[in-house]
């Protein structure tokens, strides 16, 4: 591939000398050139975030005197701020080349169940997610953290990477409209796909995009990105559209609705930049709160968004090659701290949890291997704080086909699984298997680490495990009891 090149066969000309210094660019056999585009890559494909987090958070977040389209405004604002900061810090504190931003699943959970179904107000709900987050600082500064992910079994972390991988390929085919939703097989292949535009053009920029990748063109990722825009807008001009999502047959779900070509306009409302109604509305949160179901709300979001990063963390370096041989992955308390970081910050200007995002892998496939990569995604959030709407240029489809090229190629982590070893092919199966089929990376890995000791127990080998796997299984046994008894209603 091509991304899998020496250092030796990279040239240092352009690079700034202090911030080669800085970053280690020769240690990690990386170069200027090669962590912006990483970073770039990154930024593309995870753009997606700056409309959908507001979208979803606008529809519990609503402060008192501002209308719904300030509101979206302001949080689409909030959103940059704290992806930059979480991102930045990582980039200076950790020096890795993952990206952070507001997940989703947690910002639905935040807005869908939380403040909707369980009327918990949105204040309170920051409140909780500051209150996580100060936690999670606590929990990394003396190691807890880092001591629960070296917990895991090694067949669970050796199989988060391919599970990660099926996980990022299905989001992709759906948003490219490749594949739809099913009322009796759940997912089909897309019944309208010859009369769907989007479907066309995300498969034809898809193999355009394998094609430049097996080439081993350096920026192929990007490259593909942008052609497969550039055919969207052109699709658009000559006067196609996509399918109407409420027109698929009974029974079929699209994802929609889908634009061929987004509207972009120049600027937002000056206005918007008064986040004023949001940040510190968590304070007000604090007050007059119900005990035991705060701790429920504060519960949940810590142990999903605990497991979804240790996955992504895990799955990520594994694919950048910076796991050790007991698949951990080294100084892991500073990615872990940046994210109790993002998130603290983040719930304290108004918005939902903050966490480490998988499509940070489609940096690291473009060889980003240091800060550097995070400093560029952080600094395009930034930058996009002038002119928002730009941010969103790039067609959901365009920038989602990119997650099925990284999805294919974190399959071949497999490989590193001893599939002739039952103790180890049912926790590593159970993992890959049930990350992208509930649609969670912390269920996944849930199920790898609830079957690994019970597995070996039955194989006789019950001193191959430690009585941390057995915390930790009964630990996810009583989660998955609070998720699922009514204690709390809704999905995440």
């Amino acid at each position: 591939m091509g991304i899998e090149e020496t250092s030796d066969s990279r040239s240092d000309s352009g690079d700034s000398g202090a911030l080669a210094e800085y970053f280690g660019f020769e240690e990690h056999g990386t170069d200027l050139r090669t962590e912006i585009l990483a970073g770039l890559t990154t930024f593309l494909t995870m753009s997606y975030i700056v409309v959908v987090n507001p979208a979803i958070l606008s529809e519990a977040i609503q402060p008192a005197g501002v209308g719904p389209g300030r509101t979206f405004q302001m949080l689409a604002v909030v959103t940059l701020i704290s992806a930059a900061v979480a991102t930045l810090t990582m980039a200076f504190y950790a020096n890795r080349p993952f990206a952070q931003a507001p997940g989703l699943g947690l910002n639905a959970f935040f807005a869908f169940t939380v403040v909707g179904a369980l009327g918990v107000p949105w204040q309170t709900a920051l409140a909780a997610v500051v209150v996580e987050g100060i936690v999670f600082i606590a929990l990394t500064a003396v190691g807890a953290r880092e001591y629960i992910i070296k917990l895991f079994p090694e067949p669970v972390k050796l199989a988060v990477g391919a599970g990660i991988g099926l996980f990022l390929a299905i989001i992709g085919l759906e948003e490219m409209r490749v594949v739809a939703g099913d009322a009796s097989t759940f997912l089909t292949f897309n019944p309208v796909f010859a009369s769907d535009p989007v479907a066309i053009v995300s498969v034809v920029g898809l193999f355009v995009t394998l094609a430049l990748y097996a080439r081993g063109l350096r920026g192929s990722i990007v490259l593909g990105i942008i052609l497969t825009s550039l055919m969207g807008y052109a699709a658009s001009a000559l006067g196609y559209s996509a399918f109407p999502a409420d027109q698929a047959p009974p029974g079929v779900t699209l994802k929609g609705p889908i634009a061929l070509a987004p509207s972009v306009s120049a600027t937002y409302d000056a206005a918007a930049y008064n986040i004023a109604p949001l940040a510190g509305a968590f304070i007000t949160g604090l007050q007059n709160i119900e005990s035991f179901s705060f701790a429920l709300v504060v519960f949940t979001f810590f142990f999903v968004d605990f497991f979804d990063t240790a996955g992504t963390l895990t799955g990520v370096s594994q694919a950048a090659g910076f796991l050790d041989e007991d698949g951990n992955l080294p100084d892991i308390d500073r990615p872990l701290m940046a994210d109790a970081v993002g998130t603290t910050v983040g719930g304290m200007l108004g918005t939902s949890t903050v966490t480490t995002y998988i499509e940070s892998s489609t940096g690291v496939e473009e060889g980003g291997r240091t800060g550097m990569t995070a400093l560029v995604v952080g600094l395009l959030f930034l930058a996009s704080l002038a002119v928002v709407p730009l941010a969103t240029a790039v067609p959901t489809y365009a920038s989602h086909l990119v997650l099925v090229v990284i999805g294919v190629v974190m399959l071949r982590n497999v490989v590193e699984i001893a599939w002739d070893d039952l103790t180890y092919a049912i926790p590593a199966g159970m993992t890959i298997l049930i990350m992208p089929f509930t649609f969670s990376i912390a269920y996944g890995i849930a199920a790898g680490i609830v079957s690994y000791p019970i597995v070996k127990l039955a194989a006789g080998e019950a001193e191959d495990t430690r009585p941390g796997h057995w915390v930790l299984a009964a630990a996810f046994v009583v989660y998955f009891f609070v998720r699922t008894s009514g204690l709390l209603q809704g999905n995440v």
